[in-house]
C-alpha cells in the first residue's frame, strides 16, 4: 500500500490536463503511445525493467494505464531529456516503491542530475557564444564592401 506522500511523489509538477477524468481513465497501450509520443514497444520496455511497474490489466491480459501512468511517464520523459541513464530512472522507481524512508537517496539521485544538466547548460551556452560569434563574423563579412574605401 502506498502513502499519501509517495502518491504524490509520482509527479514532476502539477498534473497537465489528462484526456478522461479520473475514474474513466483507462488507456490503451495504443491510446498512451499517442499521448505521449513514446512508442509501445518502448511502453511494454519500461513496464519489463522496472520503469513502469503495475500497469492494470483488462480480464483479457490488456494493458490499461491509468492518469496517473501518465504523470509518471510525463516525469520520466523529463527525466530522459536531462540525459539521466535509464538505469538510475529504474533505482528512482524503486525507491518510490520501497515508501517514504527513501527520500534522502532519492534527492540525491535528483541532485546529482540537476548538477550534471547545469553542466551541460553551461557548455551549451558556451557553445552557443561560439556559434553567435561565427554568425555575427559572417553577417558583418558580408556588409562589409570588398576593396578599400575612400
Amino acid at each position: 500500500m502506498e502513502s499519501t506522500s509517495t502518491r504524490a511523489d509520482i509527479c514532476a509538477s502539477a498534473p497537465s490536463a489528462h484526456p478522461r477524468p479520473d475514474g474513466q481513465d483507462r488507456y490503451t497501450i495504443s491510446e498512451v503511445a499517442a499521448f505521449t509520443g513514446l512508442t509501445a514497444h518502448t511502453l511494454r520496455w519500461y513496464e519489463r525493467i522496472g520503469l513502469m511497474p503495475h500497469v492494470d490489466r483488462s480480464h483479457t491480459g490488456q494493458r490499461r494505464f491509468s492518469n496517473r501512468d501518465l504523470d509518471w511517464l510525463a516525469f520520466v520523459t523529463k527525466l530522459r531529456l536531462t540525459g539521466m541513464p535509464v538505469a538510475h530512472m529504474v533505482r528512482y522507481a524503486e525507491l518510490i516503491r520501497e515508501g517514504d524512508h527513501t527520500y534522502e537517496e532519492r534527492q540525491e539521485l535528483l541532485e546529482a542530475t540537476r548538477r550534471d544538466v547545469r553542466t551541460r547548460i553551461a557548455e551549451l551556452q558556451d557553445t552557443l557564444a561560439v556559434l553567435d560569434y561565427k554568425i555575427d563574423f559572417y553577417a558583418g563579412a558580408r556588409r562589409a564592401p570588398e576593396g578599400p574605401s575612400a
